[in-house]
């Protein structure tokens, strides 16, 4: 009857009858080995496909049969090697579902990847994960274990379950036995990769580091590094005896994992001494250079690509740690041979087909986005031997090259942008706190600055990364500010302006930076006067923008301003709204109280310094408002003052009572603290008035012109309609014509002319209804001028001819 039945997949009703007497053989198996055959034949079963005989008996069984797969792991207890190895080839046959020979009438096989679902849904594999310390000493049974979780370990959600039984830990510790096959190493780090891809890197690498998984108990870590290195490091090593790589699949993916592992080690304090005796460094850094031709006995191209960029990669993470080996392997020689190399015209394709290699298909753009990474990395540590190294091999004039060259075509890519990025980062590290460097870095440097400053904002949220590009390039003016030649230069090419325009935007993340750029650069005294000239949209002054920034940042902070922006509060004038909620709480002589935190946490302070270099006087194009806000900036320092005389009057009073004479010290300060608060307000109120006077006298003079306007329009239309009345009035027209005369006899002289012809204006006859003009007096030319210079000597009278055709003419008019 069993054989008939293990050859038919049984109905999903059945299962849990299977499971029933499965555990009742189980138990017998102790008193008689005979029930070993009937059991392995009906854990066959549950490796076959279930049947259904409705669609909704998959959901309707799914408790029953989770709970069934879940014995198969606790059968694991049964002491038979047959059984065990049973188990796990019907767990592995979950994953290579064929469709049942025969079927039940009226039935049908349940979805392929039902089983799988259920073993997810029962918490399968942490039994099984458990099960490893029952085959522990068995190498056949623990391969075979191995291989199942192998496939289990595909699925994050059985990966969860697997850490629940501390899967990480255990798997190393079962690793240090005798292999022949080599397939536990490899079994077990694919777990260990999937373990890492879809559960909590931190709690894996937290196992991996557990005192039972050091390399002083089972040697395990040394195992793994040795591995990873020995094709690129020919030391022999005992621990390799009479191993053999080669270029298959397998073993490629076995390299990839091995020095993701070398990865993970390099976050464990303790595994470094192993990282650095056993030649990590000069594995990874036979990577750094271009590939050749490959061989018959050798990778592919785009295997050793993928093996390069991964190399390279944790190389950025092993490198800070061991720095003297870095440099004893000149690295940073061969990274910027390498570099050059990707910039070079030497024929490359690169196969952009791993996850390192993104981005980089046809070029090398992925093996220098790594190289550069890891010289960010190094130089990050800020170490003098690294530093100087790269400097003394013309690092600067390198990275000012094509690395980092802004071209527009390629000005939205990601991967360009991180390159950029890292490089100026580099470049920062190598020139901040080094004139000499700052030179060399001076006019390629500021030409490149300045065309990333000059980058659209609008760019700096499309989450390609142009924000962390314009935050390196404004970092990396560090490079310019203490070099008087870069600073000139920086000057002269208008950098100034393109950092006051940034500003100008008001984006949060980016005003705090800016501010504290401008304060640095105005210890140069021309910078001052670039400030004072500059002009934003709608001719707005440095002054104003500053300004503004000012009452926006105490509007963020809740600072108290009356509807004008006036002090609301003289006795903190510019605390906010949560310094205001501070309780008292005393604190040490050097621990920084309240008000002096504050003064980091918001941008007021370098707003008061940039003008305090500008000035607080003949500042232009600053309204009313402006003087009133402008007031509070002037007594900055006072009232901050203030605020911590404040803060020791109330702790003063928490922890003592202060003697009478101190008191009235105290008290005197509060007061001129007050005071100060109430002039200010004074001198807020009296601009206000003034501003209010001044608009109405310009009021005035507004209407005053408006009325002039109106009056002037209404004498035109009085003089049209008067023009009119004479054209169409006779009697008014001759009206209008006696009160002329008699202005015009008004107006003549009463004095009569000597030696002059008078000449009348009025015209005989004239019908017009337009006044005549003035009277002309015109003078004859005297008689004894006549015989003078303006005679015509000797010259006879010349006759005037005129053709008979224009005399007609003449007669004719």
């Amino acid at each position: 009857m069993l054989e008939d039945s293990s050859s038919v997949s049984k109905p999903l009703k059945d299962l849990a009858q299977i499971m029933d007497i499965l555990n009742l053989s189980a138990e017998k198996v102790k008193e008689d080995e005979a029930f070993i055959e009937p059991i392995c034949e009906l854990i066959k079963l549950c490796g076959l496909p279930f049947q259904k005989k409705k669609l909704s008996d998959e959901v309707n069984y799914s408790v029953t049969v989770s709970k069934c797969i879940a014995q198969l792991g606790c059968l694991m207890r049964v002491p038979s090697s047959q059984v065990r190895i049973q188990i796990c080839k019907s767990i592995i046959g979950f994953y290579k579902m064929e469709l049942p020979k025969k079927l039940l009438p009226g039935y049908q096989p349940t979805s392929a990847n039902y089983k799988i679902q259920m073993a997810e849904l029962g918490g399968l594999a942490e039994t099984l994960v458990l099960s490893l310390a029952l085959v522990e000493n068995k190498l056949t049974e623990k391969l075979w274990v191995l291989k199942a979780l192998q496939h289990l370990s595909t699925s994050g959600v059985n990966c969860r379950h697997m850490m629940k039984a501390q899967a990480a830990s255990r798997i190393c510790l079962y690793l240090n036995g005798t292999d022949p096959s080599g397939q536990l190493v490899f079994r077990s780090s694919e777990i260990l990769w999937n373990l890492l891809e879809s559960t909590s890197k931190k709690e894996v690498v937290n196992e991996l580091s557990s005192l039972e998984c050091k390399p002083k108990e089972c040697g395990f870590t040394m195992l793994l590094i040795v591995l990873a290195t020995f094709t690129e490091v020919k030391i022999p090593n005992p621990l390799l005896k009479g191993l053999k790589f080669t270029y298959s699949h397998e073993d490629f993916e076995m390299k990839k994992l091995l020095f993701n592992i070398i990865g993970i080690f390099s976050k464990d304090p303790h595994a470094l001494q192993l990282l650095s005796e056993n030649d990590v460094m000069p594995a990874l850094l036979y990577y750094v250079k271009p590939h050749k031709k490959p061989g018959l006995h050798d990778w592919s191209a785009a295997q050793y690509e993928e093996l390069q960029l991964h190399a390279i990669a944790i190389l950025a993470s092993v490198a800070p740690l061991l720095v003297d080996k870095y440099l004893s392997c000149q690295a940073n020689t061969l990274l910027l041979v390498f570099l050059e190399w990707c910039i070079g015209q030497d024929p490359f394709f690169g196969q952009g087909n791993s996850f390192h290699g993104t981005g980089g298909r046809g070029s090398k753009l992925a093996q220098m986005r790594y190289s550069l990474r890891v010289l960010k990395s190094v130089v990050s540590l800020y170490d003098d031997a690294v530093n100087v190294n790269l400097c003394d091999q013309g690092a600067i004039g390198q990275l000012l090259g094509k690395y980092t060259a802004n071209n527009s075509e390629q000005s939205d890519d990601a991967i360009v942008l991180e390159i950029q990025a890292n490089t100026l980062f580099i470049l920062s590290a190598l020139c901040e706190n080094d004139v000499h460097r700052k030179e060399l870095f001076r006019y390629d440097g500021v030409d490149l600055l300045i065309s990333f400053i000059q980058m659209d904002p609008k760019k700096l949220h499309s989450g390609l990364g142009h924000n962390r590009l314009l935050f390196s390039a404004l970092d990396c003016l560090s490079c310019v500010i203490g070099c008087y030649i870069a600073e000139d230069y920086f000057l002269e090419k208008q950098g100034i302006f393109f950092l006051l325009d940034l500003l100008a935007f008001k984006q949060k993340n980016l005003c705090n930076i800016i501010l504290g750029i401008l304060s640095e650069f105005c210890d140069n005294p021309k910078t001052v006067i670039h400030i004072s000239t500059w002009r934003g949209e709608n001719d707005q002054t440095a002054a104003k923008l500053l300004i503004q920034l000012w009452r926006q940042e105490e509007m963020d902070l809740g600072v108290q301003r009356d509807r004008y922006g006036r002090i609301a509060d003289v006795k903190s004038p510019i605390a906010g709204s949560f310094q205001k909620e501070q309780e008292v709480v005393p604190v040490p002589s050097g621990c920084p109280s309240f008000a002096i935190v504050e003064i980091s946490e918001n941008i007021r302070a370098k707003l008061y310094s940039l003008l305090c270099k500008l000035g607080f006087d003949n500042l232009p194009g600053l309204s009313a408002k402006d003087f009133v806000t402008l007031a509070i900036i002037r007594r900055y320092i006072d009232f901050k003052v203030g605020e911590v005389w404040s803060e020791v009057c109330a702790e003063l009073k928490e922890e003592f009572r202060p003697t009478g004479s101190d008191e009235e010290i105290l008290k005197v300060i509060s007061e001129v603290s007050e005071n100060v608060g109430k002039m200010v307000t004074a001198y807020q109120t009296e601009v206000l008035e003034n501003h209010h006077h001044q608009e109405i006298h310009e009021e005035k003079k507004t209407y005053t012109r408006i009325r002039a306007v109106h009056k002037q329009k209404e004498m035109a239309k009085k003089s049209w309609e008067d023009f009119l009345t004479r054209t169409s009035n006779y009697e008014a027209l001759k009206k209008a014509k006696r009160l002329q005369e008699k202005s015009i006899e008004a107006s003549k002289s009463k004095l009569k002319t000597q030696n002059g012809a008078f000449h009348s204006t009025d015209i005989k006859g004239l019908g017009t209804t337009v006044g005549s003009g003035r009277l002309v007096t015109v003078e004859s030319t005297p008689y004894h001028l006549v015989e003078g210079p303006l005679a015509a000597t000797d010259l006879p009278p010349k006759k005037i001819s005129f053709s008979e055709g224009t005399l007609k003419k003449n007669k004719k008019s």
